[in-house]
């Protein structure tokens, strides 16, 4: 099957980034994830200027982190993050980090998001984004650790506004994932789903990233 543009109204999942205008499929979504903030080694940089409230869905805090070295208190203002947007009323689903861990460095991600784990309140969920690669090549041991870490890992088949040429390729070499998965589609981008996919017992769905210019 042909590859075909991704509608946001296929779906129910999304990634809302500020300046992103809002489209009528979120009136539908079940879940939304936010960019917070981006974590570098100078702090945390805020993306949002106001607490959000959000109606209608779960919601799922998001933070671009470009470096695991946190500076002193990061993780503290998270926090203080999450409880502002619960305060406001949101149906909090968890935090998620969006960070690109190298193949060769997931062990230590794995280490790192496990100290994240134990400071998030346990009735919040820890979901990260992955690289394709993982599955083809990170070691089975590195991949079995984050089990009991993470509750989720979205594989996204899109770098910046573009499609990765031959995702197909790594979506069906997932057998070492065992942890649940969903895949993260670029809005409007190219998608056909493997005809594996929909067996594998770990996978949960699709995300869409939401782009000014596609789709309504």
């Amino acid at each position: 099957m042909s590859a075909q543009p991704v509608s946001a109204d296929d779906y129910r999942a999304f990634w809302l980034w500020s300046g992103v205008t809002p489209k009528p499929a979120l009136a539908k979504a079940q879940e939304v994830f936010l960019l917070a903030g981006e974590v570098t080694a100078r702090g945390i940089t805020s993306q949002r200027g106001a607490t959000p409230r959000v109606k209608t869905s779960k919601v799922w805090i998001v933070y671009r982190v470009q470096t695991l070295d946190w500076p002193p208190g990061a993780m503290e203002n998270i926090l203080r993050h999450v409880a502002a947007w619960q305060d406001a009323g949101n149906d909090m689903a968890g935090l998620q980090i969006d960070f690109d861990s190298g193949t060769r460095n997931l062990g230590s991600y794995v280490a790192f998001l496990r100290d994240v784990r134990a400071k998030l309140p346990s009735e919040l969920k820890l979901g990260i984004t992955g690289l394709l690669d993982w599955g083809a090549n990170a070691r089975a041991a590195d991949l079995a650790a984050l089990h009991g870490v993470v509750d989720e890992v979205i594989l996204q088949i899109y770098q910046g506004r573009r499609v990765i040429p031959g995702y197909q390729n790594y979506l069906v070499r997932l057998q070492k994932l065992n942890v649940p998965f969903r895949v993260g589609l670029l809005e409007g981008g190219g998608w056909s789903a493997p005809g594996n996919l929909a067996a594998d017992p770990m996978f949960r769905g699709y995300v869409v990233f939401l782009v000014n210019g596609a789709g309504r």
